[in-house]
């Protein structure tokens, strides 16, 4: 959770074509919208550097200034990546108040895989759920959520139901049907691929041996 917001410099930008667009990343500058809080959308373009910067901060919550104006609260909703370089080619950012709950969507953190149980038996450990949706105040949403599975044994199933949120943070999701994570253990399917395996090389084998003897 953070308690220092970030602020970025935003000039509004009209709507123009891709080329436009392709300008202004050219020149450092990444376009994007911000929009919601009973105000028209409006279109922006702002600092590359600057929102990295932003992006990086604890914070869930950025103030922008837009053409200099007064700093106003918002929130990053979207971010679009460029597929090979993973820049940021646009944003969506929402206008929010700090007294009113929203919604957003935070990563879960596993702590202490490799150290747990099962995984030192040679269990194999798979985050199925990644993100979970949560409701809390902008200033509370946390950068993560984190849980220690030091104890998760073969065989384990963890359900986000385990997992304790921060204090403030309501969970969306449902908490007894969302599985998070499970412990496996791979060596009975490695046991059965071996077994194939020996049973087509004593086939070959065979084959083989037949093949030589009607030569013979």
């Amino acid at each position: 959770m953070a308690n220092d917001n970030s602020t970025l410099e935003l000039v509004t930008r009209p709507t123009e074509g891709s080329r436009a667009v392709r300008r202004l990343r050219r020149e450092g500058r990444v376009p994007g919208v911000l929009y919601g809080g009973g105000k028209d959308p409006v279109g922006f373009h702002v600092d590359s550097r600057e929102l990295r910067a932003a992006m990086a901060s604890a914070s869930a919550v950025i103030e922008v200034k837009i053409d200099g104006a007064k700093a106003t609260p918002a929130v990053l909703k979207e971010a679009q990546r460029h597929p090979v370089r993973g820049e940021v080619t646009h944003i969506d950012l929402l206008r929010v108040r700090l007294d009113e709950a929203i919604t957003a969507i935070v990563p879960i953190e596993l702590l202490n895989t490799e150290e747990a149980a099962g995984t030192k038996l040679g269990g194999i450990l798979e985050q199925i759920t990644r993100e979970v949706n949560v409701e809390a105040l902008p200033t509370a949403i946390p950068e993560s959520i984190t849980h220690d599975v030091e104890a998760m044994e073969i065989g384990d199933t963890l359900l986000l139901e385990a997992i304790a949120a921060p204090e403030g943070v309501k969970l969306l999701d449902d908490l007894h049907e969302t599985v998070v994570a499970t412990m496996s253990a791979p060596r009975l399917q490695s046991q059965a691929e071996e077994s194939e395996i020996e049973a087509e090389t004593e086939v070959v084998g065979e084959e083989s041996s037949s093949a030589d003897s009607d030569e013979a």
